[in-house]
């Protein structure tokens, strides 16, 4: 066996247990992205407004959250890592949320929404940034830090899969979508249990970087900034996560009023639309590696703009059409979901070259803020607008202007894709670069580790 055939495969290993806690965070995106808007809005009697409202104060209300658990996640130094304990503790707080958002009671109110969806948000906000951030500095190289998202993300789409199986096997069965949804909430809190705990207890977390200093969130915060790979790269994130949101919101009320798809086809639509993200990563990542990344991504964002094109012109009974669309643009999802936290790897090791600090846990926070603001405006923008434009559901006396909820759903998410890619093709840390950024940074430490030993 050749000398490095132990430790190759030592790594895979290490990856999949790395990744696959990821499953636990993908099952709850249907419920809370798809299902929980059309349920809480329509079948629970909030409306649209309403819902809208609450889940956009529950997003901003999380948003203050991110870059303090993200310089806490960097400046944490314990027996047991900097990123460990707080996984620990945000997967308790995310597993109350998740059960009680997920299991919503009849005559429930806003408050209720916008308390337990917060208490979810601050959940994985402690999982989700110093997860990032530990994935972020398990490889030191450009194409390794792909794999390591490529097989993190893989397992997050096959957590959204299994989950979006539940709502087709429960119409089969007879069961509602209520019911389904809470399924899941109980499924996201027993799967988590045991695949958190063969990550936090058999992933050995890096230590940091010999030349990462302390510092104060202000100061980091301020520093960040001036990193422009990582201002290209946040701002096409926060632009196409806000082009995935819209669609996303609407996409149980597109199949339910312009389809007319019953609840068996919007399960295995939305069932489709997951498993082909997951079949389509290995491929944009042969592609990242024979023309790099971010044209990688801006390729798939142009994809995903041509087949939402057709989707204004579809209609009540166009399942098969909408099926096409629905496989292409979930091909599409793969490349949203491994690419870009591969690019901020890269950045984060921009900025240690950049900065002499390791700013990871600051940098995905900042991420995950943005993620969590374009979800915020998407619901705020495409529920109320629709509202305003005199769409109505079936409750309030039935559809109106359907053509309002078909242009948002697809027309302006193809303006805002087109706007990131504008955004994303000027991004600068190519393969080249980034080895070029490797290099110097191992020289530094070993020149700080020589200085030392002197």
């Amino acid at each position: 066996m050749p000398a490095g055939a132990k430790s190759i495969g030592g790594e895979s290993w290490r990856n999949l247990r790395y990744g696959a806690a990821a499953f636990a965070l993908g099952m709850p995106t249907i419920p809370l992205l798809v299902h929980l808007p059309a349920i809480y809005a329509a079948e629970l009697g909030l409306g649209l407004t309403a819902t809208g409202v609450a889940l956009f104060i529950a997003r901003i209300f999380d948003v203050v959250s991110d870059p303090l658990i993200g310089v806490a996640s960097d400046r944490l130094d314990t027996r047991w890592g900097r990123r460990k304990p707080i996984i620990l503790a945000g997967g308790f707080i995310g597993a109350l949320g998740t059960v009680l958002l997920l299991n919503p009671g009849s005559g429930i109110g806003a408050a209720y929404l916008a308390i337990w969806a917060s208490v979810l948000y601050l959940g994985w906000t402690m999982i989700n940034i110093p997860y990032l951030a530990w994935g972020a500095a398990l490889s030191p190289d450009y194409f390794g830090r792909t794999r390591i998202t490529s097989i993190r993300e893989g397992f997050m789409l096959g957590g959204i899969v299994a989950a979006g199986a539940i709502p087709a096997v429960a119409a089969v069965l007879g069961f509602g979508e209520r019911q389904a949804l809470a399924l899941i909430g109980w499924g996201v809190v027993g799967v988590g249990a045991i695949l958190f705990a063969v990550l936090l207890i058999g992933v050995d977390e890096p230590p940091p970087p010999p030349s990462h200093r302390t510092e104060l969130p202000w100061p980091a915060l301020k520093g960040v900034f001036a990193n422009k790979p990582f201002r290209l790269l946040v701002g096409g994130w926060f632009v196409n996560s806000l082009a995935n949101g819209i669609p996303a919101a609407l996409f149980i009320l597109f199949m339910t009023f312009v389809l007319k798809a019953d609840e068996l086809q919007r399960g295995i639509l939305t069932f489709v639309y997951f498993v082909a993200g997951v079949v389509g990563i290995p491929f944009w990542l042969w592609l990242s590696g024979r023309i790099g990344k971010h044209i990688t991504w801006c390729v798939s964002m142009g994809i995903a703009c041509i087949a939402f094109a057709f989707v204004p012109f579809l209609g009540a009974g166009d399942i098969i059409a909408f099926f096409v669309i629905t496989l292409v643009t979930g091909m599409t999802l793969g490349a949203d979901l491994a690419i870009p936290p591969s690019m901020q790897a890269d950045v984060a090791e921009y900025e240690i070259l950049r900065s002499r600090r390791d700013r990871t846990g600051l940098l995905f926070s900042i991420w995950s803020m943005t993620t969590k603001f374009a979800v915020a405006f998407s619901v705020l923008i495409a529920l109320p607008t629709l509202e305003a434009l005199g769409f109505r559901t079936e409750a309030d006396g039935g559809p109106q202007n359907l053509l309002a909820l078909s242009v948002i759903y697809a027309g302006v998410p193809v303006v805002l894709k087109i706007t990131s890619i504008a955004i994303i093709w000027r991004h600068p840390l190519t393969a080249e670069k980034q080895g070029v950024v490797t290099r110097r940074l191992s020289v530094l430490e070993a020149r700080r580790t020589e200085f030392i030993g002197s």
